[in-house]
């Protein structure tokens, strides 16, 4: 029967499950329980490690700095069962059936939170010393390694890229980072901001090779596609992420191409009583005309709280899940922050010199603040990121003059 046709059952007789404990798995179960959902709640993670949360995993972790970083989260007050260790492999929603090694699992209400997993290099797999970095037993295998101050090449000049390179060479480290783009941040920044952003690498230490393909990888070496040998005593892996998804074949969920679940703008996937939220779920956005996958902390902190609400309330009483899109990046001693969605954009305005050291990026869309990038400007973005979620239109002298608030743009 369907989450429609339960509606007048009360939430002490369903369980939900959630698949996934990460920030978005653990964040709906505390979300359920802070809207008043009576029922059980279980949530099964594939790690053997108490929910923790992941950005300190290249950073303080990865230095040593941290043990873990597991949520401050009493589950046992909440009500809320840990099922840790166990790794779902299938779906039978007709059934309303997990599949686990372990044996089914039986759900009233499903929540896919099962995040996204790093992409391997191609011809990699196997090779000592090659590191993925996306769990919590991958930061601890890096660590001795960075406290070793080894020759490391980081193969992808994104953002964990940039995370990994920038928490390398504070350990000590030499590092030749590789990108097969001519710039840093391919694909999510353009090259006119992105250019500003490739002499970072050079001013930490690190060395910066675009345009470099890898070739293969060995024990001990890197070989580009141009003949050069980089001695590595560690390879860390960085070319991006997919949804984690491949355990719903054959489920009858829909999936995008991308992977991602596709769901509407409540959360819903395709398949009744089953939601789907974090980095695994792509949904319609109404504020950018297209379906967004956002892989980023605070979707998976906002998101669940859409989710709780459309399954303790009913979703002709809950909430649509349209938000800005925001993530902040920590790298080569800057602090970057962007708000928004910057792809349907028309115009890029700038707020300060690009090649110092704090400065900002608008785009607008029709004279409107779509996105925002702020460069040590944390001022800035939490102003733009209030007049993105209001449509605002701009000011464009105000906007460029980095003196003025921001706020003082809005027309």
């Amino acid at each position: 029967m369907s989450e429609h046709g339960k509606a007048a059952k009360t939430s002490t007789d369903r369980r939900v499950v959630i698949v996934g404990a990460g920030m978005a798995g653990v964040q709906t179960a505390v979300a359920l329980r802070e809207q008043g959902w009576r029922g059980a709640i279980s949530v099964l993670g594939a790690e053997p490690h108490q929910p923790y949360d992941r950005p300190p995993l290249s950073k303080a972790v990865l230095l040593g700095k941290a043990e873990g970083s597991a949520f401050e989260v009493d589950f046992e007050s909440l009500g809320i069962e840990l099922e840790l260790g166990r790794e779902v492999t299938g779906l039978r929603a007709a059934e309303h059936l997990l599949e686990t090694e372990a044996g089914p699992v039986p759900y009233d209400v499903l929540v896919v939170a099962t995040g996204a997993e790093p992409l391997a290099l191609p011809g990699s797999e196997g090779v000592p010393g090659v590191h993925l970095l996306r769990t919590l037993d991958d930061a601890e295998r890096l660590r001795p390694v960075l406290a070793r101050q080894h020759d490391i090449v980081a193969v992808g000049a994104g953002w964990i890229g940039a995370e990994f390179a920038t928490a390398a060479r504070e350990a000590g480290c030499r590092v030749t980072v590789v990108e097969a783009a001519e710039l840093p941040l391919a694909g999510a920044m353009p090259p006119e901001v992105a250019v500003h952003m490739a002499q970072w690498y050079a001013d930490s230490g690190a060395r910066l090779l675009t345009g470099a393909r890898v070739a293969a990888v060995e024990a001990g070496a890197v070989l580009l596609a141009d003949g050069t040998r980089l001695v590595a005593d560690a390879v860390v892996v960085g070319i991006g992420a997919r949804p984690t998804t491949g355990w719903l074949a054959g489920s009858g969920i829909e999936l995008a191409a991308d992977h991602s679940v596709v769901t509407d703008d409540r959360l819903r996937t395709s398949l009744p009583d089953v939601y789907a939220v974090g980095d695994c779920a792509s949904f319609p956005s109404a504020r950018y005309g297209e379906r967004l996958l956002v892989h980023h902390w605070d979707n998976a902190l906002q998101g669940p709280r859409t989710v709780a609400a459309n399954i303790v309330h009913g979703p002709a009483e809950g909430p649509v899940y349209d938000p800005v899109p925001y993530f902040w990046s920590e790298q080569f001693g800057r602090f970057v922050q962007y708000a928004g969605h910057h792809a349907a954009a028309d115009e890029l305005l700038w707020r300060g010199d690009p090649d110092g050291a704090a400065w900002t990026v608008c785009w607008l869309r029709a004279g409107v603040l779509v996105a925002l990038l702020a460069v040590g400007r944390p001022r800035d973005l939490a102003q733009g990121r209030k007049l993105i979620e209001r449509g605002a239109a701009i000011d464009r002298a105000k906007a460029a003059d980095a003196s003025v608030p921001l706020k003082t743009a809005a027309l």
